[in-house]
């Protein structure tokens, strides 16, 4: 992780709102711990931006246009030296929890002052995860928050009821991979069969949509 004493820690961030996004500009490019490396408006921004500039903090807009917070986090997760993610939003109903659930390492509420971002990303900078009080028991009884990426999409495509043929197809992987992985679905959801793993998934899945926050 960044020594403070020994280099600038480089920061990039977007936004949809050019009004934040240049206030924000000007705050991190004010702080002399940090170094702001690129601004962006859109994921597909940050993204191009991140995998060719190397960057160590992130400092996202959650509904950024078009992939959205979520879906960049997920995406960044598959990259070699990602940078860590600063969900930058409003702290109501349960944004702090998904964007903990989807891996990002910090949440900052546009609510509090501006000092706050800053030491935030500061203690992210050091290894740490950031987020307002969260009960971490409600995550841990959902075992869908605790599948891989990869299981999601498999038990997602599974609901649809496609057969393991029809998975391997669908997601480029062999037919014994697809025994792998439902074979560890099946475990961690503490189920038996294909029918017990779907009924459970529509039992279980989480009914907030990004485009709901």
């Amino acid at each position: 992780m960044n020594n403070f004493e020994n280099e600038k820690v480089n920061i990039m961030l977007a936004d949809s709102n050019p009004l934040v996004l240049t206030a924000m500009s000007e705050i991190f490019e004010r702080d002399t711990r940090f170094s702001l490396v690129a601004t962006s408006s859109t994921a597909e921004g940050f993204l191009g931006m991140a995998i060719r500039v190397p960057v160590d903090i992130g400092v996202i807009d959650w509904n950024l246009p078009a992939l959205g917070g979520g879906k960049l986090i997920e995406v960044l997760r598959e990259q070699d030296k990602a940078p860590r993610i600063v969900v930058y939003g409003d702290h109501s109903g349960e944004l702090p929890r998904i964007a903990m659930s989807s891996g990002a390492a910090a949440f900052a509420s546009r609510s509090d002052h501006v000092n706050g971002l800053l030491s935030i990303c500061a203690e992210v900078a050091m290894g740490k995860m950031v987020f307002p009080f969260l009960d971490v028991r409600e995550l841990q009884k959902n075992p869908i928050q605790q599948l891989s990426r990869r299981e999601r999409i498999i038990l997602e495509a599974l609901s649809k009821g496609l057969t393991n043929r029809e998975l391997s197809s669908e997601l480029d992987i062999s037919i014994n991979t697809v025994k792998f992985h439902l074979s560890n679905l099946f475990e961690k959801l503490s189920v038996r069969n294909r029918a017990q793993a779907i009924a459970y998934f529509y039992s279980n899945k989480n009914p907030i949509k990004d485009s709901e926050i």
